[in-house]
């Protein structure tokens, strides 16, 4: 079996956490201090927050902007659902719009008029480790005075001409274990923007400075240090991954080019993207060639099945929208295997079993 995913743990991570756990120091400590300053030197910013989850950082960085109840926020309707949930927690409402068709992030040109007196933010998603077109986001947050927060919870590594994700404006990580890099679980938010920094520390750790003063309302959304021993020993192994999964997505993309009802992944000039997934679109037959696959032993997913505002609990909030594009990917989209421990041999079943897959013409 070939799985659409597999954790990467060895003996560094292991001995990590027998270290962690043979100090006694098991929760937030000197290993989550350590991780946060090496994931902010390898990001290239001023501060990193480490969290409990991705959706966390998410939470905690709308709040520490001011985001709340009147508030709107401006995503994509083509994400994982704890995007727009981590709005509604802080009581803003996400206002979708349409994504690109290429890209499958937030479309920039749909933004601006999706801008109300209650837009507060834009909140894109680098969907599946492809950068969503920032220069074009802030230049628009600017003109409006709006936040950004990034969404980058499948992006470990990503740049625009050279600058990674999560330094464009405040960034959110996630960890999960079939991220480019785990922690187990866990999250992060990177910034350059000490004030946002400092509310972040607070609001992850019951509003308290010091130990038992609490200055606000707060939560616990910490990180342990058995957690951010692993992420220590993976994010020294994070960029020869990534140059592995990029490997392996252009090999599937040579090898699936032109294929009657396939369409590989594009990368935008001057975009890294770090293929947490390689996302094909399938015009014809989907289910047909999931089968296909899973018959050959092929592990593949579908992200993601269904837009945001067409999930039950958002029709419950009353969304009724049409996005039009986004729908047509949710139709077509289909993850093949491209993680880093996939051997040549593999990467050939994979081409051979989606040809074999696609419906004859």
């Amino acid at each position: 079996m070939i799985p659409i995913a597999q954790p990467l743990i060895g003996e560094e991570e292991e001995r990590a956490v027998l270290e962690v756990l043979q100090s006694g120091q098991l929760a937030q400590g000197p290993r989550v201090r350590a991780f946060e300053e090496a994931f902010a030197a390898y990001c290239g910013v001023k501060h990193a927050i480490a969290t409990s989850s991705g959706t966390t950082a998410l939470h905690i960085a709308l709040l520490a902007h001011g985001i709340g109840p009147g508030d709107e926020v401006i995503t994509t309707p083509f994400t994982f659902i704890a995007t727009a949930n981590a709005v509604l927690y802080v009581g803003a409402r996400p206002v979708f719009v349409d994504i690109e068709p290429e890209t499958f992030n937030l479309n920039p040109a749909l933004v601006e008029e999706a801008i109300t007196p209650r837009t507060r933010a834009i909140l894109p998603v680098h969907l599946f480790g492809h950068p969503a077109e920032m220069p074009a986001l802030l230049e628009i947050a600017e003109r409006h005075g709006l936040v950004v927060i990034e969404d980058a919870a499948q992006a470990h590594g990503a740049a625009i001409e050279g600058r990674k994700v999560g330094t464009f404006a405040t960034g959110c990580f996630s960890f999960y274990p079939t991220k480019n890099m785990t922690t187990g679980e866990g999250g992060i938010i990177t910034t350059d923007d000490d004030r946002i920094a400092e509310q972040a520390r607070l609001l992850r750790a019951h509003g308290m400075r010091q130990r038992y003063y609490n200055e606000q309302l707060g939560y616990n959304f910490r990180m342990t240090d058995i957690h951010a021993a692993i992420g220590l020993a993976q994010l020294k192994k994070l960029e020869a991954w990534n140059e592995r999964r990029i490997a392996n997505a252009a090999y599937l993309t040579r090898r699936l080019q032109g294929l009657p009802g396939i369409v590989p992944p594009s990368v935008r000039p001057g975009y890294r993207h770090v293929f947490h997934q390689y996302t094909i679109r399938v015009l014809e037959d989907r289910d047909g060639l999931v089968e296909q696959l899973r018959a050959r032993g092929i592990g593949t997913g579908i992200y993601y099945p269904r837009t945001l505002p067409a999930q039950p609990v958002y029709r419950g909030l009353g969304y009724d929208g049409h996005f039009p594009v986004a729908e047509e990917a949710a139709r077509q989209v289909l993850s093949l295997p491209v993680h880093p421990a996939l051997t040549p041999t593999d990467l050939e079943l994979i081409v051979e079993a989606v040809r074999e897959g696609i419906p004859d013409r």
